[in-house]
């Protein structure tokens, strides 16, 4: 149901009600009117009855009879003359105002008053009166009559203009309705003209604000979208580049390691044997042969450094676990003047594949920052094997970060952020509160790594 049809009721029953009380009040007055006409018409009639009862007595019932003929009628009342044996003698002639025409019964019996037959004793006989309130009644009812057409056509034509008066009244608020609809479908343009009254007008800004922030909002919602969108993508494309990396790190690693590392043993050997074969017989070529050892001997180590730096072997060999260690004793070696701290927990050799390389890379420009640029004296690296994620942090007590750090162009620390997001991780780099930094990586273990630590 409608709130204009409610509204409509509403004043319907209102005017009905008023409409009935009317009514009552009129059924109400014309029953006393009644009851005082046909009282006082009643007790008249009586009075001059009992007044000519000398007649009855001098002239007989017959002379009675001849009075009540000349009196005729007397309104409100109906007279009958009974003889000593019961006969009816005389009865009052029938009423001349507004004959043939009666009320309603129900509405006799709502305004007819309480009626009391009386009687007068005669020497041979009787007179009956009878109140009779019929003309009254009538009288009544044909007042009551145009009241309640007025009653009724008022209470239509009130009713008829309240509808018309409460819907243009709310129709603003129907506009504002459709507008609520037209929002729910999906039309976030739609604005509401302005509208009329105060209440309505104050609701239709409103609601423009609100359709003109929903907008905002959705929009705000589909370049939200639309970033994370490219997010993943450059993700996986940096995920990708990252994965080829490796692949031609792994092929040139491999290649140097198993060719130009057996030429320069070659080499080596060679210039064993003429050194060998040149001792004592031509010292020039015995030391020229030396040299050719020691070159190849630099060579190899410049070939296994960068072998170290391209791709680690012990990653593949041996684990994550080897690797890292392994990265710890080079980085022993090459500063003994720092002190070197490791600490690894949990299944780290059960991480492999590009989790294993991330961790492993961000490890190894972490402690390759830490040693080039914090000029610290002890350094920790922190490796841990998590429920959900696989956490990397490096802390040193080195001199901290510079004010400008951020804007002179990190790209180790920008690659290491890269490779971490690519893989849906997070990577930190902070002051300590003692001094130094610290650099945090977390990344996330996938379903089946997590499958496999907890068959562990």
């Amino acid at each position: 149901m409608s709130l204009r049809l409610q509204i409509n009721l509403i004043i319907a029953a209102m005017l009905l009600a008023f409409a009935a009380l009317l009514v009552g009040l009129q059924l109400k007055d014309t029953s006393r009117g009644v009851h005082e006409e046909i009282g006082g018409s009643n007790l008249v009639a009586i009075q001059v009855l009992s007044q000519v009862e000398a007649t009855s007595r001098e002239g007989g019932l017959s002379a009675m009879a001849t009075f009540l003929q000349g009196l005729g009628r007397i309104r409100g009342n109906e007279i009958e003359l009974f003889g000593e044996d019961g006969a009816l003698l005389y009865r009052s002639p029938p009423p001349r105002y507004k004959a043939g025409r009666d009320a309603p019964q129900w509405y006799a019996s709502l305004v007819a008053p309480p009626l009391k037959t009386r009687e007068i004793a005669l020497p041979h006989g009787r007179v009956v009166v009878r109140p009779d309130p019929s003309r009254a009644i009538l009288d009544g009812w044909d007042d009551f009559v145009p009241l309640l057409v007025t009653l009724l056509v008022g209470v239509l034509l009130a009713n008829g203009l309240a509808y018309w008066l409460v819907g243009r009244a709310l129709h603003p608020f129907q506009q504002l309705a459709q507008g609520l609809r037209a929002i729910a479908q999906g039309e976030y343009a739609t604005r509401l003209p302005r509208l009329k009254g105060r209440e309505a007008g104050g609701l239709g800004e409103d609601f423009n604000g609100m359709a003109q922030s929903v907008q905002d909002g959705m929009l705000a919602r589909e370049k939200a979208r639309v970033a994370t969108v490219a997010l993943a993508e450059n993700r996986e494309l940096t995920q990708a580049i990252q994965t080829r990396i490796e692949e031609v790190r792994r092929q040139i690693a491999r290649e140097l390691h198993d060719d130009l590392g057996q030429q320069v043993t070659a080499i080596k050997s060679l210039g064993f044997a003429i050194s060998h074969r040149a001792q004592g017989q031509d010292l020039r070529i015995a030391e020229s042969a030396r040299m050719v050892v020691q070159c190849a001997d630099a060579m190899y180590e410049s070939v296994h450094q960068m072998v170290s730096q391209l791709r680690p072997l012990a990653l593949d060999r041996f684990g994550l676990a080897d690797a890292v260690q392994d990265l710890v004793e080079q980085a022993r070696t090459q500063h003994p003047g720092v002190h070197l701290q490791l600490q690894i927990e949990g299944a780290l050799d059960a991480v492999d594949g590009e989790l294993a390389t991330a961790v492993y890379r961000i490890a190894q420009e972490s402690l390759t920052n830490a040693l080039r640029h914090s000029q610290a004296q002890q350094i920790a690296l922190h490796v841990r094997v998590e429920s959900q994620h696989v956490l990397v942090e490096v802390r040193d007590d080195g001199r901290g970060l510079h004010k400008d750090w951020e804007q002179t162009g990190h790209f180790g620390v920008i690659g290491m952020r890269e490779r971490a997001e690519s893989l849906n991780g997070t990577f930190v780099i902070e002051p300590q509160a003692a001094g130094g930094v610290r650099m945090r990586a977390r990344l996330p273990l996938g379903v089946e790594m997590n499958v496999e630590l907890d068959r562990g």
